[in-house]
């Protein structure tokens, strides 16, 4: 594929990528941005959950893609800009360089490993930063989780920057949305998910908790944490820490609990 030369930032060919930090917040129409060279390459590899629509490079970035490009996926366009010109498309001062539109498809629900295989899956209750989000993302393929499910009030993991803060995990992990905490414990019921809801109230300390083989790890959103209801029906566990302290990053903390609940499944 031959990269084609843009110097004219109202080129209707590149509209999905105009304004991008306002059409952020209200979506592309089954479109998504993926920024920067890693989040790109993870976009074309195998493991990717989409497909790319297009691409806009600056000039200079396309002798480091050279092996990326030499394998293009056939049909899909190569725009490139210089950076003034990209800025003025996006509304803010390009860095990095490297932009692409991915196209979400229809939406699929979570299909974890049917028991009796082993099972780990991450649930995010009403998370609505995008830094972690992602980090949860990047834990999660980290520590080789089968999936992550969502209430409909955590945030959306193929915004920009959490893509970006999840290195691209969040284009490689399977993931599906449902209405709240009480659908994600049918889930875990209809699937022979032990429930494990990671709170500062917990009843048991993580490190003393033995992983059942197949597990829902449950994380709230910092400060209120996982509602009362849920965390009624669920086993608690909680992260030792020295006195006088009582939480961490939920991001970090699901590194932790991830970490403990995946030991016997990692190299």
């Amino acid at each position: 594929m031959r990269p084609t030369p843009v110097d004219d930032p109202a080129d209707p060919r590149l509209a999905p990528y105009t304004a991008m930090r306002e059409r952020d917040l209200v979506g592309r129409e089954g479109r998504f941005i993926v920024e920067g060279e890693v989040t790109l390459r993870v976009m074309l590899s195998r493991g990717a959950r989409f497909q790319v629509e297009s691409v806009l490079l600056s000039p200079e970035r396309l002798e480091g893609l050279a092996e990326v490009l030499a394998d293009w996926p056939q049909g899909v366009p190569i725009y490139v800009a210089n950076k003034a010109v990209m800025s003025a498309i996006t509304g803010f001062p390009i860095h990095r360089g490297v932009l692409a539109v991915g196209l979400r498809g229809p939406e699929a629900a979570l299909a974890p490993p049917p028991a009796p295989a082993p099972c780990l899956v991450v649930g995010l209750v009403g998370l609505t930063n995008h830094d972690n989000v992602g980090g949860l993302f990047r834990n999660a393929a980290a520590f080789g989780a089968d999936g992550v499910v969502m209430d409909a009030a955590t945030c959306d993991p193929l915004y920009r920057k959490a893509i970006r803060v999840s290195a691209g995990a969040a284009l490689t992990v399977p993931f599906g949305r449902l209405p709240d905490g009480a659908a994600l414990l049918a889930f875990a019921e209809a699937h022979d998910l032990a429930p494990l809801a990671l709170s500062p109230a917990g009843r048991e300390s993580l490190a003393d908790l033995v992983p059942p083989p197949r597990a829902l790890l449950l994380l709230g959103t910092e400060g209120p944490g996982l509602p009362q209801d849920l965390m009624a029906r669920a086993r608690t566990i909680r992260i030792a820490m020295a006195p006088g302290f009582d939480s961490l990053n939920v991001a970090t903390a699901g590194a932790l609990a991830l970490h403990h609940l995946a030991a016997g499944r990692l190299g």
